[in-house]
């Protein structure tokens, strides 16, 4: 199907739900969803951003900057999953507790129908967050369109947003602490940082860094781990033991997606 079909099949969804709020984490689906329903619908929606330590700085940068290129009507929000202590505690259905948190926050700030920029293909993957969104009675127009991650990423570069067309999946920081450990915000904190940090130095595909009962992983695309010279990689440890102020084992690995996730640790 054509980017024109489904953004027709989009306009359906959107002329039947006003006024709107979308709930816009920085990445490539909420941000494409936001720029497409600013487009169609004007006033009539509104953007929420929950700024947290689980947000990459550099997400809540990008939607700013969006916002204030575009014209969106942006608020920044206080989801209040670090006052949850069954999100800090970090089971398998962490992502419940905070999307819990996320869409009653914004229930209680808007009576606009509320969406989410989940796609096709979030619906066969482990998604706790999926039952807190039906809870709180959110829209997801991607998967009303029918419209999977790369339709959505043909529909940001047939607007022109290559950035965001192009932009690698990145979920939140939390997902990058091993099951069962607790999320503390200065972890994210050195997470985050070093992830950047990486980026600047390697370029990467691809970039995680895990935080695990055994020390920190290093999760790389098989290119830019094949770059790292023994030299390099030893002062990079060092930096990295430094972002977290520990002398934790540091090591370097392939990126496998969801490889912080225990299901068997749930609580």
């Amino acid at each position: 199907m054509q980017t024109a079909d489904f953004l027709a099949r989009l306009h359906g969804v959107f002329d039947r739900a006003r006024p709107a709020a979308v709930a816009v984490s920085g990445g490539v689906d909420s941000m494409t969803l936001a720029y497409v329903a600013h487009r169609a619908m004007g006033g009539d929606v509104t953007m929420f951003h929950a700024s947290s330590p689980a947000v990459p700085q550099a997400a809540t940068a990008r939607i700013r900057d969006y916002a204030l290129r575009h014209g969106w009507l942006l608020r920044i929000v206080d989801a209040g999953e670090f006052s949850d202590e069954q999100y800090l505690s970090n089971p398998s259905t962490r992502c419940f507790f905070c999307k819990s948190n996320l869409y009653g926050t914004l229930a209680g700030q808007t009576e606009a129908q509320l969406f989410s920029g989940t796609n096709m293909d979030d619906l066969g993957d482990w998604r706790p967050g999926l039952k807190a969104a039906k809870a709180n009675h959110v829209r997801h127009p991607f998967v009303e369109a029918g419209m999977t991650k790369a339709d959505v990423r043909a529909m940001a570069a047939a607007h022109g947003l290559d950035d965001l067309a192009e932009m690698p999946s990145a979920p939140c920081l939390s997902s990058r602490i091993e099951t069962a450990l607790r999320i503390e915000p200065e972890m994210l904190r050195a997470v985050d940082g070093v992830e950047t940090l990486l980026r600047a130095e390697l370029a990467p595909q691809t970039v995680r860094c895990r935080v695990r009962a055994a020390g920190v992983v290093i999760e790389l695309d098989p290119a830019a781990l094949s770059r790292l010279s023994p030299e390099r990689r030893q002062a990079l440890t060092g930096e990295i033991r430094a972002a977290f102020g520990q002398d934790r084992p540091v090591m370097f690995q392939s990126y496998t997606r969801g490889s912080a996730f225990l299901r068997e640790q749930a609580t």
